[in-house]
């Protein structure tokens, strides 16, 4: 898959290829990693684990050193054709700033995940046009964290075959209609962590993709405030918004909901403003790819969002 402006070309994977699974962020432990060792293995995929995975330090699977280091091993090595993050929580932006990522342009592979993964998607993308999988990491591979339809985009989307996905018209759609352009995002609240920084992507032009889980509602509100006045709103293709789950309020209420609060952020803009794509901390998860293009339709009931130029089993 080569992104508009790049010359990185990401090669779909292929049966006896080498992927491995590597924490940036919260730890984990082997037996929570066993169900995606079985479902990459039924791939066709050799799987390892980046060295020290299971390394622990309060919250963190070991140290920012340790994690850096076991990233980077895993991002430098040509044989391995993907990296599976092994989940979310918090943690990468601490580890950032010390990746070196020549290696990896050297030997473009997927990186997979999303959540806190949406730091190494936005630098990558913004730093080298490069190329990332939003989709479900190995943590959730498990059939009560993510269900098949899930699983089989990811499935799709790594190995090059034709993916489009369709979801239904949401009430606060606004000013709809037929679009394309390079796609963009991921979790809101890592987008809004990353504003100014050398990790602060350019949505000039792109179409962004949100979604975030757990916050506070005046949260959400205040992101979008700082999204608007930073500009990253006022110049987009199209905003699609994703899963917007388990918010939470105060014992005096906002008065909107997530989705009704990012509607009136953006009412006086002029591109479309699509809510309830499938993808986000939800068992439907569905696989995106930021820095290609997409081209989004808009019919009476669905909602249908395709990656373009993707007609047989290779990115080209």
């Amino acid at each position: 898959m080569k992104p508009e402006n790049s010359n990185i070309t990401i090669n779909p994977l292929q049966k006896g290829n080498k992927v491995a699974i590597a924490a940036t962020a919260r730890k984990v432990s082997e037996a929570e990693m066993a169900d995606a060792v079985t479902l990459l293995k039924s791939w066709g995929l050799e799987v390892v684990y980046a060295q020290g995975l299971f390394e622990q330090e309060n919250q963190f699977a070991g140290s920012d050193a340790h994690r850096v280091h076991s990233f980077q091993l895993v991002m430098d090595d040509p044989e391995i054709k993907a990296i599976f993050c092994a989940r979310g929580g918090y943690g990468t932006v601490r580890m950032i700033d010390a990746l070196d990522f020549t290696g990896l342009l050297k030997s473009p592979k997927w990186i997979v995940g999303f959540s806190d993964v949406t730091v190494i998607q936005c630098h990558l993308l913004k730093n080298f046009s490069y190329p990332t999988l939003h989709g479900p990491m190995a943590f959730n591979f498990t059939k009560e964290k993510a269900d098949a339809e899930s699983i089989e985009s990811l499935r799709k989307t790594l190995f090059g075959e034709p993916y489009s996905m369709v979801f239904a018209r949401h009430e606060l759609n606004q000013k709809e209609q037929n679009i394309s352009g390079i796609l963009c995002g991921g979790n809101l609240s890592v987008l809004y962590s990353v504003l100014g920084s050398v990790s602060d992507m350019d949505t000039s032009d792109k179409i962004l993709f949100i979604e975030d889980l757990d916050e506070y509602l005046y949260h959400i509100d205040r992101m979008m405030q700082a999204m608007k006045r930073a500009g990253k709103l006022n110049k987009l293709k199209a905003l699609i918004v994703g899963d917007m789950g388990d918010m939470k309020d105060n014992a005096i209420p906002f008065g909107k909901t997530a989705y009704e609060i990012i509607a009136d952020t953006v009412k006086d803009y002029d591109y479309p403003v699509i809510f309830g794509a499938p993808c986000g901390h939800e068992r439907r998860n569905l696989s995106l790819v930021f820095g290609v293009e997409y081209e989004m339709k808009v019919d009476d009931k669905n909602v249908l969002l395709s990656l373009l130029n993707n007609p047989s089993a290779s990115y080209q």
